[in-house]
C-alpha cells in the first residue's frame, strides 16, 4: 500500500493517469503534470482534491520539470506523443518529445535523488511489426528508417535504454513498463477501441484500414493500472522492464469491431478502407515475467471492458 508519498505524475491529464490518481490521491501528494492537450482530468471527480496539484507544462521545458519534481518520492513518466495519425503528421516532434522529454525527466529525477521508484511508459511497439508471446527480453526492433510509422517505436525504445542506462550508471531506481493496448473509460484521442465504440454507439459505420486481419493483445485499464502499482512498490521491480498486457483478450481487429457491435447491440456496419501507413500485424504479449515477479495478471474480459468503456463515453463523450 503506497500512503504518505509525493508522486510526480507527467501525461497526468491522461486517461491512465487518471485511474492512477483516483487510486492514490486519498493518501499521497500527487503533481499532476501535463500540457493538457488531451485532458481527463479537469471534468473527473478529484480534479479540485486538496492532495492534487496540477501544473501546466510541457516536458521539453527542463527548467520547469526540475522545479516542479521537487520533495518527489515516486516519479511516473506517462507523458508521450502517442496516436498514430499524429506520429504520422509530426514525426519530429514524436521524437523530440518522447526522447528529450523523458531524458529531462530522468535527469531531473537524479539531481533530486529520487529513492522510491521512477517509472517510464515505453510502447509494445518496440517488438516491431510481429510480436507473438513476444518476452521482455526478445530481441526489440526499430522498423525501416523513415517510415513514420515507426518513429514512435524508437523514440520510446531510446527511452527505455536510456532509463536503464540511470539506473546502472547513476542508481536510479527505474521500471520500465511496456503497455499492451490500453483501453478504458476515460480514454481520449486516436485509440481504434474507443473509436469503435463511439461510432457503434451512434449506430455510424465503422471504418476498418487494411485487411481486419491485424492481431492484438487488448488490456483493460483497471488491469494496467494494477501492473504499474506492483511496479511501483515491488522492489524487485527495480532495473527491469515488463510487459503490461492481457494476453488472453486476442483478437483481429474485424474481430474487435464485430464484438463491440454484438457486445452493444448495434446497427453500424463495418467497411474497410486502404491501410494508412505500415502497420502492426501481431502483438501479443507474453505476460510470464510480470506474473513471476509482480505476481501479476490481467482479470478482465474483453465483453466486460467494451461495456464499461461504452458507458463511460455515452456518459461524457456523447451527452
Amino acid at each position: 500500500m503506497i500512503s504518505g508519498k509525493k508522486i510526480f505524475i507527467t501525461g497526468g491529464a491522461g486517461f491512465i493517469a487518471n485511474i492512477l490518481i483516483s487510486r492514490l490521491v486519498e493518501d499521497n501528494k500527487i503533481i499532476a503534470f501535463d500540457n493538457f492537450h488531451r485532458d481527463t482530468l479537469t471534468d473527473s471527480e478529484f480534479a479540485k482534491h486538496a492532495n492534487l496539484e496540477i501544473v501546466k507544462g510541457d516536458v521539453l521545458d527542463y527548467n520547469l520539470v526540475f522545479e516542479s519534481m521537487k520533495g518527489a518520492d515516486i516519479v511516473i513518466h506517462a507523458a508521450a506523443i502517442a496516436g498514430i495519425d499524429t506520429v504520422i503528421k509530426r514525426p519530429t516532434h514524436t521524437m523530440r518529445v518522447n526522447m528529450i522529454g523523458t531524458s529531462n525527466v530522468l535527469e531531473a529525477a537524479k539531481e533530486h535523488k529520487i529513492q522510491d521508484r521512477v517509472v517510464d511508459f515505453s510502447t509494445s511497439e518496440v517488438f516491431g511489426s510481429r510480436a507473438f508471446k513476444s518476452a521482455e527480453e526478445d530481441e526489440t526492433t526499430s522498423g525501416t528508417a523513415g517510415e513514420a510509422r515507426w518513429t514512435y517505436a524508437v523514440s520510446k525504445l531510446a527511452g527505455e535504454h536510456l532509463s536503464m542506462a540511470y539506473y546502472k550508471e547513476f542508481k536510479l531506481p527505474t521500471v520500465s513498463v511496456r503497455p499492451f493496448n490500453v483501453y478504458g473509460p476515460g480514454q481520449t484521442g486516436e485509440g481504434a477501441l474507443q473509436i469503435f465504440i463511439k461510432k457503434a454507439l451512434k449506430n455510424e459505420d465503422i471504418s476498418i484500414f487494411g485487411d481486419g486481419n491485424q492481431i492484438r493483445a487488448w488490456c483493460y485499464v483497471d488491469d494496467f493500472v494494477e501492473g504499474l502499482m506492483r511496479c511501483i512498490e515491488n522492489h524487485d521491480a527495480v532495473g527491469e522492464s515488463f510487459n503490461i498486457g492481457n494476453a488472453r483478450a486476442v483478437v483481429t481487429i474485424y474481430g474487435l469491431a464485430q464484438t463491440v457491435l454484438r457486445v452493444l447491440n448495434s446497427k453500424s456496419k463495418i467497411i474497410f478502407k486502404p491501410a494508412l501507413s505500415a502497420d502492426v500485424e501481431l502483438r501479443i504479449p507474453s505476460v510470464e515475467k510480470a506474473d513471476r515477479i509482480l505476481g501479476f495478471r490481467a482479470q478482465h474480459d474483453l465483453e466486460y471492458g467494451i461495456a464499461q468503456t461504452a458507458q463511460w463515453i455515452e456518459r461524457y463523450l456523447l451527452k
